[in-house]
């Protein structure tokens, strides 16, 4: 799959290809996502199966903002409502697009921006248990010796992980290396149901 780097570390292009990997692979199955024979929970299956995992490859390490997590959305309910068609009306018969609260009522499992924040979690909780001698460890809490360039700052993948856990007032390196108590973090983080 590779990953898109740019000179500024900005995620929009990678979003932006895998987006792009995530219609085609739609577009490959669309025999099966369109099949009148198949429940939706079995087109669901195949969703979460086989497309979205072309979207989230390597998203563990991405730092979103509003703008990605919405453009995600914006993929998930188009998928959503191919899957689950339009509504039809009772008084006029004519069918209508479904509401994005409808497609949330519908759809049970997590959505794809609680896909990416549970991954996160979890892979900040195995990069916090590696210690300081690992590469990646230092990679993620070290601080950059160079001189930070004017303007305001770039969202970190960090600052992810430290909104998350914000209502916690702990350290989440020192929560994440009781496993225990931060699998059970990540589970309540997934479970959410965020609109």
């Amino acid at each position: 799959m590779g990953t898109a780097l740019t000179d500024q570390n900005s995620i929009q292009e990678e979003i932006k290809s895998r987006l792009q990997s995530g219609n085609a692979c739609c577009h490959s199955v669309q025999n099966l996502m369109s099949a009148i024979l198949l429940s939706k929970n079995l087109i669901i299956k195949i969703y979460r199966t086989i497309i979205l995992p072309f979207v989230l490859c390597e998203c563990e390490t991405w730092s979103l903002t509003l703008r990605e997590e919405r453009r995600l959305r914006v993929f998930e309910n188009r998928m959503l409502r191919r899957i689950f068609g339009s509504k039809g009306d009772e008084v006029t018969g004519d069918g209508r697009k479904l509401y994005n609260e409808e497609l949330n009522d519908l759809y049970c499992s997590p959505n794809i921006v609680q896909e990416i924040k549970s991954g996160r979690m979890r892979w900040a909780g195995h990069v916090a248990c590696m210690g300081d001698k690992r590469d990646v460890y230092r990679f993620l809490v070290g601080k950059p010796e160079e001189k930070r360039p004017l303007g305001r700052p770039r969202h970190r993948w960090e600052d992810n992980i430290k909104v998350g856990l914000q209502e916690l007032g702990m350290d989440w390196i020192k929560l994440a290396q009781d496993r225990d108590r931060w699998q059970a973090l990540v589970n309540v983080i997934t479970n959410l149901r965020v609109p």
